[in-house]
């Protein structure tokens, strides 16, 4: 098998390490945006030349891929997982040992950050890359119209929940210091529509109640292999594999 594999690796032009590496990263991340960083882009270009021996491997412990080449961006699910534009999601169970969970403030930021992404997308305030721009004010406002909640009024814990979002590549920030200001824009990715269903979306545009315990999953962190070079990016909290829809907002 590794005979197998080393022949097809160096036909492709790389070494078992850089493949290994490209894994560790997905694995570890759960995500790969080329637009994100000088590194995810290296990873992505490789992705697209390995995209078939990764998926041998993943193919082996039921983990999903979805890979988005418009928006050049890929995403882990784990198995059993109904992921918003896969069809051929798995079955079964998938145990949640290492996966811990998103505080109701990053939850309620989520699903307005995808309600305000789709009222752009239906009105074609979408840019190349598939993003839409969001002020904190539309995001507050948002908030207090949907959820009947509001950000929170320390800065500090502020630049914690929006920073926690980015890590999990939802969104793009610019000037995270500027929280404290009116000048606040955040760029939200179109990955996160995969990350909201669309019954959810409806479900809040409409009013109806949410669980109470409605809470996406991500991976517990653990020590990257490979950094940014980001400080602040160094150890977050992974999405492993993990389709948040599913586990979370459908009923079992």
């Amino acid at each position: 098998m590794f005979d197998d594999l080393d022949h097809r690796l160096e036909t492709a032009g790389f070494s078992r390490q850089e493949y290994s590496e490209l894994l560790i990263r997905l694995l570890d991340y759960g995500v790969i945006c080329r637009d994100e960083s000088q590194i995810e882009q290296q990873l992505y270009d490789r992705y697209l030349r390995l995209e078939g021996q990764v998926q041998d491997y993943l193919e082996l412990i039921g983990v999903q891929i979805q890979h988005d080449r418009r928006f050049n961006f890929v995403r882990l699910f784990p198995p059993g997982a109904e992921v918003p534009g896969l069809d051929d999601s798995g079955e079964g169970p998938f145990n949640q040992g290492f996966r811990v969970r998103l505080n109701q403030q990053e939850v309620a930021l989520v699903l307005v950050l995808r309600s305000l992404y789709d009222r752009a997308l239906r009105e074609g305030q979408v840019d190349d890359n598939g993003c839409v721009l969001a002020s904190l004010e539309n995001i507050t406002i948002s908030l207090r119209n949907l959820l009947k909640r509001s950000l929170p009024d320390n800065v500090t814990e502020r630049k914690h929940l929006f920073k926690r979002l980015r890590q999990l590549r939802l969104i793009q920030l610019s000037q995270d210091d500027a929280l404290d200001s009116g000048d606040f824009w955040v760029r939200i990715r179109p990955m996160i529509m995969s990350y909201v269903s669309d019954d959810v979306l409806g479900a809040l545009l409409e009013g109806t109640e949410l669980p109470d315990t409605a809470e996406p999953s991500v991976a517990a962190d653990n020590n990257p292999e490979i950094n940014d070079g980001d400080e602040n990016d160094q150890h977050p909290d992974r999405i492993t594999v993990t389709d948040p829809t599913a586990s979370v907002f459908a009923q079992d």
